[in-house]
């Protein structure tokens, strides 16, 4: 009989991997979705008769797998604001969320959206045109966000005969996009697919002999899932108080909350911020009980030794290695509204489970994706400019930067009137690019 007082190891019961897909318009995404959904039997029988008959009206002689998905992107392109198409399905190995956003230019603010979870990004090309200028923006914006791993698709090889020498150059090309933007060689994953074929998307190619990497499949199912901020240090953004008013639990009270990073067990040395005070962790619980440590994305119930004013908002931290707390953030910012942001704008910060109000000071450089460098200071950033700014926060919060910890870095502004969503924030320079010259 298993004791329900004896604590608990956690640990994922199944493998699951985010992921997003990006590329340019006509690159073949639609279809390499969809062939991913049909070669994992992760579409319902009906619909696939829907795509054959519709195939055969348009007049095609096979199934055209991107009506799969082309429903929702003709809603993209109505201009919704945020639209990402998250589809979900998985193999025996592992669960995938796929983050399937829009190729358009003026839907940068959708990559930002789709990416900003995703511990890898399939990046496509088109074998026929190779690096375009949408690669670039798209490769920016997944270094920009930290997705640590990316996949290079050359699609359409059956339209370059399959030809290994242009796919050779395609890599090369990419690989010097990658390492200008800090990716490491072996962060990049190259592989020619076929979508409309199939070739190397889940079953392996006849056409390319000369290929011998993993198919698109094997390297999603093999490739190691470490979550977004693997090493990171604890962070606990407090989320409720508990105080149970029975008279067996008077003296209760619990700090839920999500982990954003990190683990946690009891007996570890801990800080409540903004406050600094340290204090040490008792207990760690969920609903069924005691858990000996707790990881990243595990709701939980910290208990602490020292009665202590926490509430909402605050933070709990590593003792060892806290977050700096400041009222000043310098940060780079997605500017994902229609109205434009000038300084002086008051708006509203939420990071972490903490609402605060900003006064958004000077704008700094402006990323220019064409180049991938940061440019001229602009008078206001426009939809889908990607830029440094500096902020003041009416209360100090406990910021990492976000290129240490993803989740406790980034931070989303509001408008107060109406509550929508303006932007997205990474605190500091996840770039590191040195302002264009010349």
């Amino acid at each position: 009989m298993v004791d329900p007082h004896r604590p608990r190891d956690t640990g994922r019961p199944r493998d699951l991997l985010r992921f997003a897909t990006a590329g340019s318009v006509d690159d073949g995404k639609s279809t390499l979705v969809g062939r991913l959904l049909y070669d994992t039997k992760s579409v319902l029988a009906d619909q696939i008769e829907a795509v054959q008959r519709a195939s055969v009206d348009k007049g095609l002689s096979t199934p055209d797998l991107s009506l799969l998905v082309d429903g929702l992107r003709a809603e993209r392109e109505q201009g919704i604001t945020i639209d990402v198409a998250y589809r979900y399905f998985g193999t025996p190995t592992r669960e995938f969320v796929l983050a399937d956003t829009p190729g358009h230019v003026q839907y940068t603010r959708n990559t930002v959206t789709g990416a900003s979870t995703a511990e890898l990004a399939v990046l496509l090309v088109d074998a026929r045109h190779g690096v375009v200028s949408q690669t670039r923006r798209h490769a920016a914006v997944l270094a920009l966000l930290r997705v640590p791993r990316l996949v290079l698709a050359i699609n359409k090889i059956d339209l370059v005969d399959y030809d290994e020498g242009a796919i050779t150059a395609i890599a090369k090309d990419f690989g010097e996009l990658a390492r200008s933007l800090g990716f490491a060689d072996s962060d990049v994953q190259t592989i020619p697919v076929s979508a409309l074929v199939g070739d190397n998307v889940a079953q392996r190619g006849a056409h390319t002999p000369w290929y011998e990497g993993p198919t698109l499949l094997e390297h999603l199912e093999s490739v190691p899932v470490e979550g977004p901020d693997a090493g990171a240090p604890f962070r606990l953004p407090v989320q409720y108080v508990i105080r149970p008013r029975t008279e067996q639990l008077h003296d209760y009270r619990g700090y839920a909350g999500q982990v954003a990073s990190g683990t946690v067990r009891a007996g570890d040395e801990v800080v409540v911020l903004p406050d600094g005070i340290r204090t040490t962790v008792a207990e760690v619980r969920t609903a069924d009980g005691p858990l000996a440590s707790a990881g990243a994305g595990l709701s939980v119930t910290v208990l602490l030794t020292d009665d202590i004013d926490v509430s909402r908002g605050a933070m709990i931290a590593a003792a060892g290695d806290p977050p700096p707390v400041s009222d000043e953030i310098d940060a780079t910012l997605c500017w994902l509204a229609e109205k434009p942001l000038v300084p002086g704008a008051r708006l509203l910060l939420k990071h972490g489970t903490r609402t605060t109000q900003v006064i958004v000071g000077a704008l700094g450089s402006l990323l220019d994706p064409e180049t991938v460098r940061f440019v001229d200071t602009p008078e206001q950033l426009a939809i889908n400019d990607i830029a440094r700014v500096s902020l003041r926060t009416a209360d100090p919060l406990p910021v990492d930067a976000y290129a240490r910890v993803r989740t406790t870095g980034g931070f989303l502004l509001i408008d107060p009137p109406t509550g929508n969503t303006l932007a997205a924030g990474l605190v500091g320079d996840p770039l590191a690019l040195a302002p264009a010259t010349g």
